[in-house]
């Protein structure tokens, strides 16, 4: 088994690594001087179940071409199997037509990495879980909600908690952490009249006195998410706070947050962290590191990765 990273997330990689007990394979992604991706495997793969950890998060097409270079280079080298690591499935959001004219962008996305020469793909917490038919290869769709719960657990108030979803579609995840935590759950009801702006319309449940736990896959401009928590103070709780998996945090969302009702913001590191976000005093980081780690060994010894969630 060999582990690759692509520049998106090193870190988190690099962490993965130490988990497995295995050093990052070495390989040249750089840059031409218009551009264009460049790959270059360092070490022999001939035979070998590679694994290439990156995520499609900002900036996204690049990120999502240095994949497939990549795994075009571990095709034409030779290598036994290759999965392709995304705790980031960019473009997850174009899942479907919502409106006339307009592409289905996650299927074409499945597509290229499928042609690229993935024989298998990785992911965290889909936007949509239909997107792993989009795939025509074994695709694994890895929950964080076993590792919220764990943090949940040791770092909040867990008097008088109560789990709530941001908006309808969102109820599957709460009802899987309310059910792990024993804990009661929420809905918020909001009518989205622009992209990128929410109106919070109201609280489906009582809400009063309760020390609330947001949950959700994807973070972006936080319009919802500082919503939410205000309208989850008005009604009467006594904190907000709120677990998101992917933290995309785009424009000032960063400084949206710090200013907001929310008391904390958790997020993992299926994106890397950016200095503004490291330096909010209410936004916390936890890793998937182990998670993710522990993903890759049982799929490399052809254990159940379900198993994880049980």
């Amino acid at each position: 088994m060999k582990l690759f990273s692509g520049n998106s997330n090193r870190v988190l990689a690099q962490s993965i690594g130490r988990y497995l007990e295995l050093p990052l394979g070495e390989a040249m992604v750089r840059r031409f001087a218009d551009q264009e991706v460049f790959v270059e495997i360092k070490e022999n793969v001939r035979g070998e179940d590679v694994f290439i950890v990156q995520s499609t998060s900002y900036p996204a097409n690049d990120h999502l071409m240095e994949l497939l270079i990549m795994i075009d280079a571990m095709r034409r080298a030779s290598a036994r199997r290759i999965t392709a690591v995304l705790p980031y499935f960019g473009y997850a959001r174009q899942d479907r037509k919502a409106g006339g004219r307009t592409p289905i962008s996650a299927k074409l996305v499945a597509n290229l990495i499928t042609e690229a020469g993935a024989d298998r793909v990785m992911t965290l917490d889909l936007h949509a879980g239909q997107i792993q038919g989009f795939f025509d290869i074994p695709t694994d769709n890895l929950f964080a909600v076993p590792l919220i719960a764990r943090d949940v657990k040791g770092h909040q108030d867990l008097s008088n908690l109560m789990v709530i979803s941001p908006d309808v579609g969102g109820v599957v995840r709460a009802r899987a952490l309310a059910k792990r935590l024993d804990a009661p759950l929420a809905i918020v009801d909001k009518r989205r009249d622009r992209p990128g702006e929410s109106e919070v319309m109201n609280i489906i449940g009582d809400v009063t006195g309760r020390n609330c736990i947001l949950i959700d896959d994807i973070i972006d401009s936080g319009g919802t998410l500082c919503n939410a928590a205000d309208a989850l103070v008005q009604a009467g709780a006594n904190s907000a706070s709120a677990y998101i998996t992917h933290g995309v945090l785009s424009g000032g969302a960063v400084s949206r947050i710090t200013a907001s009702s929310l008391k904390e913001l958790v997020i993992t590191d299926s994106i890397q962290p950016t200095k503004p976000i490291s330096d909010a005093p209410n936004i916390r980081v936890v890793t998937t590191a182990n998670l993710l780690g522990e993903a890759i060994a049982r799929t490399a010894s052809e254990e159940s990765v379900s198993s994880l969630f049980d």
